[in-house]
């Protein structure tokens, strides 16, 4: 999807096979297990943005963020310009990332050294990793995470500035939101869903994709 800068932006899990045998989601000479920035106006057919992170140091040139499992899916507060990136978990944690406007080149997401805010496995230490501003057990309280939006609409302005996001698995919808210099997550309603995604329209509202062929728009009770 398209960012704030008018860049597009794409992310791409780490390649298969649990827990990241390759080691995709620490390796910047790969896309995969990356979320990648793109200029598709660039002058002469250039895709490459100069300010992309690895440009000019080692690593690919596309990339402008690393240490991704499976980014589904991520979002732009319309509003703000936040980033906000929801990343399914190998076997413990399921996670949503938050990154401000303005920043986030470069970022560690932590997989496979970290999954959520446990860690995955030993071996080298990684500075500097973003850990996640929420996250859920897998298992005991879903099995895959989907990320949402923002509510930017005019329906519901008690959800104004909450970010909304659900789990294949469970169904229930999550809201979060920033409480001073923390964050706080709650159960907003239980579903019979199978949530895959979310859609946003014109005017802020937002819609729930269930894998069984419906699309549901969230209204006032």
């Amino acid at each position: 999807l398209f960012g704030p800068d008018g860049y597009l932006y794409f992310g791409l899990g780490d390649g298969g096979g649990a827990g990241d045998p390759e080691g995709n989601g620490q390796n910047p000479e790969t896309l995969l297990g990356g979320l990648l920035r793109f200029d598709v106006d660039g002058a002469d057919g250039d895709l490459i943005p100069d300010d992309n992170p690895f440009v000019g140091r080692p690593g690919r040139d596309e990339l402008w963020a690393i240490g991704l499992r499976n980014p589904w899916r991520f979002s732009f507060d319309r509003r703000t310009g936040d980033l906000y990136l929801a990343d399914v978990g190998q076997s413990r944690r399921e996670e949503i990332n938050f990154v401000p406007a303005g920043s986030g080149a470069g970022r560690n997401f932590g997989w496979n050294i970290w999954e959520g805010s446990l860690r995955y496995r030993d071996g080298e230490a990684v500075s500097e990793v973003t850990f996640p501003v929420a996250e859920y057990a897998t298992g005991s309280e879903g099995c895959s995470v989907t990320g949402g939006y923002v509510y930017r609409g005019r329906r519901l302005p008690q959800l104004e500035g909450v970010y909304l996001y659900s789990d294949y698995c469970a169904g229930t919808l999550w809201a979060l939101w920033r409480d001073g210099d923390s964050w706080r997550s709650a159960e907003l309603l239980q579903t019979d869903l199978r949530v895959t995604s979310f859609g946003e329209d014109a005017d802020g509202e937002l819609y729930i994709v269930d894998h069984r062929s419906s699309i549901f728009r969230l209204v006032p009770r």
